[in-house]
């Protein structure tokens, strides 16, 4: 879960003193956009004249910007990383980059080895000093241990013959200046291709300043970057030495997408960007002239999809949440048999899976290592799979038989906002589709539906305009040290997914339920300091749940209710109404869910906590 950047450039080596543009500043810069993904420690490391220069500072990376602020080390190249613990604590000694015996090798890390205290005990024996309590240190102590007789590259595949885990690392050699590495196994990895320069880094926003080009490097594959001369050529082979293609692709996001714009969080930017996320996604798979759905990318597949008997939507966290959304959809449209399954427990549990069975694994990253081994045991066992996703070329949409993309664009904050809607936008009409291939959907209920998702959009628009309504919600109940969200059928996952967001930023306890398991338990925590937030739009179990917050008031407790617009009996009920724009249940979740994140927002800035940041944890999770 950690971040790293890579540069090799033809850049003058201290940078140009008017623009403050040299490799190093790049590398700085590069983890400003990636420290979502770590922030327990940071560091960089540059090559110069044959020997390393490196920096390195505990927390986030403020602390790295001030250390080097008048002593930027400098050269042509270098390696940058931002670090989420998970061997040792954060400390200088433990953050990278890590080095060999000699100073000679530096390398970054993100991943974790699981054979690291076997391999470290032989190479202590051996005659290996270790600095750092990581499991990180052996792998640059490896490559040590086999460039004594071989070039880089070889060096660097040789000793990721010996790994068992996860890695994306990159590799810099103080006598070797012009040479960057990169290998990959089961952790993100890109290559940018810029002007006489090249980078490598986790993710794409680190490196969007500088070029929209990149190869996205596959599972057990090495890059060498080369730039001997301008061209910068990049070789790139698998761990058995053999030569792989290289494919360029171009990055659609611009560098704007992953800044502030004036908001004071990423978070909320990516809240107020809903509308048009949910626009960009529902018309990709939309027919507006028609009015039906249109999923191009699975015409292929048509006849196995038709033939399918039984659906598994696989995820972790708020998409897990979406997936829910998911079930209900399916179900209800496709007649068909949905389950859902945490992804850290879906290969642990055995599945039954057939070539029948079709397997949808839900993620923002796709780069989450419990759901690419949920989609990679699926293949195993020769059901169809079905990728959800955020970011194009990771590593999900490569395993999964074919990949429907979200367009959320880049989502900064680890808390998850736009990535949710749009995941549960995408899953819907991926449910409309297979329904029609089902024939379980008329064509004039299809054109029903697509015409309420256009409308979606102006609607979201409309909650949004609410914000300084919630804003003040938060501010009379901060003080509360628990709430619970209840709801039922559609909106239940939504219950769920609102409790996470405070629990994850405002670190106030919060849990949600269905609305019905209140007299199994639940009920006896609610009294006059107790806040329950119910979602009660109007639909077919709105009674149920008008008695449920009925039950709640009887004992005094706290209500905020997330009405239907004119809504005037929930009034009388509930201290607090929040309304949005009617719409049909099944699509009701995209609404219901953006006062609970601007609920969780604003009770977290009003308690002073790190929205964009939370303690303890990092946007992908990338090991189990």
């Amino acid at each position: 879960m950690c971040g790293i950047i890579g540069v090799v450039s033809h850049r003058p080596v201290g940078g140009d003193p008017a623009t403050n543009s040299g490799v190093g500043q790049i590398l700085i810069d590069g983890l400003k956009r990636l420290e979502y993904r770590g922030y327990d420690s940071a560091g960089i490391v540059l090559a110069d004249k044959g020997r390393f220069t490196s920096k390195k500072a505990t927390g986030k990376l403020s602390a790295l910007s001030q250390a080097v602020k008048g002593n930027m080390p400098v050269g042509n190249i270098g390696l940058g990383h931002t670090r989420w613990a998970t061997h040792g604590a954060p400390s200088c000694d433990n953050a990278h980059p890590h080095f060999a015996c000699d100073n000679s090798i530096a390398l970054v890390h993100n991943g974790v080895i699981e054979n690291y205290q076997t391999i470290k005990t032989k190479l202590a024996k051996e005659g290996h000093k270790f600095r750092s309590e990581t499991d990180t240190e052996i792998i640059v102590h490896l490559i040590e241990k086999y460039h004594k007789h071989h070039p880089p590259l070889e060096s660097v595949r040789r000793a990721i013959e010996h790994l068992e885990g996860s890695f994306a690392i990159g590799v810099i050699f103080a006598k070797k200046p012009n040479i960057l590495i990169a290998a990959r196994l089961n952790s993100p990895m890109i290559i940018g291709l810029g002007d006489k320069e090249t980078f490598l880094a986790s993710d794409i926003p680190a490196i969007l300043p500088y070029t929209k080009k990149v190869i996205y490097l596959a599972e057990e594959q090495i890059a060498e970057i080369d730039a001997s001369n301008s061209a910068h050529r990049v070789n790139i082979i698998n761990f058995k030495g053999r030569k792989q293609p290289c494919q360029v692709s171009t990055v659609a996001w611009d560098a704007a997408g992953a800044e502030k714009e004036g908001y004071p969080h990423f978070m909320l930017k990516e809240i107020f960007e809903q509308p048009a996320v949910v626009r960009t996604t529902s018309r990709y798979y939309l027919d507006t002239k028609t009015n039906t759905v249109k999923f191009p990318a699975l015409t292929g597949m048509a006849k196995q999809l038709s033939a399918v008997n039984r659906i598994v939507l696989v995820a972790c966290g708020t998409a897990y949440h979406a997936s829910l959304v998911g079930k209900y959809a399916m179900e209800e449209l496709c007649r068909l048999p949905v389950e859902v399954a945490y992804a850290s427990e879906f290969r642990y549990a055995l599945p039954v899976l057939d070539k029948r069975t079709l397997v949808i694994a839900i993620s923002q990253s796709g780069e989450t290592a419990d759901t690419l081994a949920a989609i990679r045991a699926a293949k195993a066992k020769k059901a169809l799979t079905l990728a959800i996703c955020n970011v194009l070329g990771s590593s999900i949409t490569r395993d999964a038989m074919v990949t429907l993309y979200t367009f959320a664009g880049p989502e900064v904050s680890v808390a998850s906002t736009k990535a949710y809607t749009t995941q549960i936008t995408a899953v819907i009409l991926l449910s409309a589709y297979l329904a029609k291939l089902r024939r379980t959907l008329t064509p004039k209920d299809e054109k029903s539906l697509v015409r309420e998702m256009l409308a979606l959009p102006d609607k979201i628009e409309k909650v949004l305009t609410l914000n300084d309504m919630i804003a003040d919600y938060a501010d009379k109940y901060k003080d509360v040290t628990n709430f619970m969200y209840i709801a039922r059928r559609y909106n239940l996952p939504n219950a769920f997914e609102g409790a996470l967001k405070m629990k994850e930023i405002s670190y106030t306890h919060a849990e949600g339920y269905g609305a019905g398991e209140m007299e199994h338990g639940p009920l006896a925590l609610v009294d006059d300091t107790f806040p329950t937030v119910a979602i009660a739009v109007k639909s077919n179990v709105y009674d149920k749940v008008i008695s449920n917050i009925q039950m709640v008031k009887a004992r005094k407790g706290i209500v905020i209710a997330i009405a239907t617009e004119g809504d005037k009996f929930i009034r009388t009920l509930a201290d607090g109404v929040i309304e949005v724009p009617e719409t049909p249940e099944i699509l009701s979740p995209i609404l219901t869910v953006i006062p609970l994140q601007l609920l969780a927002y604003h009770t977290a800035v009003k308690k002073g906590r790190d929205v964009d940041q939370p303690r303890n944890l990092a946007k992908s999770v990338t090991v189990e």
